[in-house]
């Protein structure tokens, strides 16, 4: 009788398993592939596309929950009263009867010289900001976020470096303007209580394109001997704190996201100075209440690079693909995730913003290791930025 004969099966692995052992082929064969698409279904300049609600903290002036694929953030913003009596070495503020000289006058046609006078005043305003410390970010890696961040250890160095490169990013950009954390005094008035975070006398202020308040008309002769008494009380101090439930990949564009939402929801209550107890008063009214003025909405995208010659498949070592039926060695994949992240050799962050005339304008690139992405990259890079700064703006402003 003929004995029995058994097939031997070769060995197989599920996807996540064959991820584990060995991601960067896994990744590899991925994009390789026909669709060449990501494991998580996207082209590699496909992003993730975030989700956004605001106001859901009670107890902060402005808050924001945003989601991008694992990528979880909470934003909260909260403003504190700086006395200007208890800041060392004060100067005083620009007075109301200046702010003509500064802006422009009331004229919006942003010529030349008015466009070179406005960032000279946006740069005055980031550098009063910066010297009185009255932005406090702080990013807190929650325990659980992610399998790297253990309980009871203390704050980490990415965390540090996260706090940092936002409040750069914040001063950079001249996202806020100094007229909104203002609270002024003119002891003149007719109004017991005058102060507020604009100046009383000021002429009424109108936003342009630009987001930036430019006075409507020039103050009268009386209105400027009014006002050329007025003086900065104290100043809004805005603690923004961002906690990262869920971390799937870089999380910087996540948090920036947040923190935009976040000031868009922000509320700050009208503060006015009482002269006679010689300290500040916040109205309770949610009808007085003020928004912040944003300067032109800056967007944060990452790019990581897959290259694939580093993991010894013995692959061309182009650094384009090289014609019909040859494979290609490198890819420059949009909002890494967490996997993809792991087995990118460099990353680049793009920051970009609308300035005059719908032009867009890069406030700030870095870019960590490797040297695939050159000139030409960069610039693929920027324009794509610039796509999603069009739909991310519609979706942060549809949510203030």
């Amino acid at each position: 009788m003929p004995a029995a004969t058994t097939s031997i099966q070769p060995p197989s692995f599920p996807p996540s398993h064959f991820a584990k052992l060995a991601p960067r082929s896994y990744l590899h064969a991925h994009l390789s592939s026909p669709n060449g698409r990501r494991p998580s279904g996207r082209l590699p300049p496909e992003p993730r596309n975030p989700t956004i609600n605001t106001g859901s903290l009670t107890h902060c002036h402005g808050s924001a929950v945003v989601r991008s694929g694992d990528t979880a953030v909470v934003c909260g913003i909260r403003g504190e009263i700086l006395n200007a009596s208890d800041v060392v070495d004060h100067k005083p503020a620009t007075k109301p009867d200046e702010l003509l000289r500064r802006y422009g006058g009331a004229s919006t046609r942003l010529d030349t010289s008015e466009l070179d006078r406005r960032k000279r005043a946006r740069a005055e305003d980031a550098e009063e900001m910066a010297h009185l410390d009255l932005l406090v970010p702080n990013v807190e890696l929650s325990t659980g976020c992610s399998p790297s961040y253990l309980p009871g250890a203390p704050p980490s160095e990415e965390a540090q470096s996260l706090s940092h490169r936002v409040l750069t990013l914040l001063h950079t950009s001249q996202l806020l303007s100094m007229d909104d954390l203002r609270i002024w005094y003119h002891p003149s008035s007719s109004d017991p209580t005058p102060s507020s975070n604009l100046p009383p006398e000021a002429p009424s202020i109108e936003p342009t394109s630009m987001s930036l308040d430019v006075p409507n008309e020039p103050p009268s002769e009386d209105a400027e001997e009014n006002t050329t008494q007025a003086e900065v009380k104290a100043y809004w101090t805005l603690h923004i704190t961002l906690l990262v439930l869920s971390l799937s990949g870089p999380p910087f564009p996540t948090l920036w996201i947040a923190l935009l939402a976040a000031l868009r929801n922000t509320r700050l209550p009208k503060a006015t100075w009482d002269a006679d107890n010689q300290s500040v008063l916040c109205s309770p009214l949610t009808s007085d209440a003020q928004t912040l003025a944003m300067n032109g909405l800056p967007i944060a995208a990452t790019y990581g690079v897959f290259d694939s010659e580093k993991d010894g498949a013995g692959l061309v070592s182009s650094v384009q693909d090289i014609g019909s039926g040859k494979q290609r060695r490198r890819w420059i994949l949009a909002d890494p995730d967490g996997f993809e992240e792991s087995c990118c050799d460099e990353e680049v962050t793009v920051v970009v913003r609308e300035a005059e005339r719908g032009r867009m304008e890069v406030v700030k690139i870095e870019k960590e290791g490797g040297g695939v992405v050159g000139k030409e990259e960069m610039k693929e890079l920027v324009a794509e930025t610039g796509e999603r700064w069009r739909e991310w703006r519609e979706l942060i402003e549809g949510h203030g």
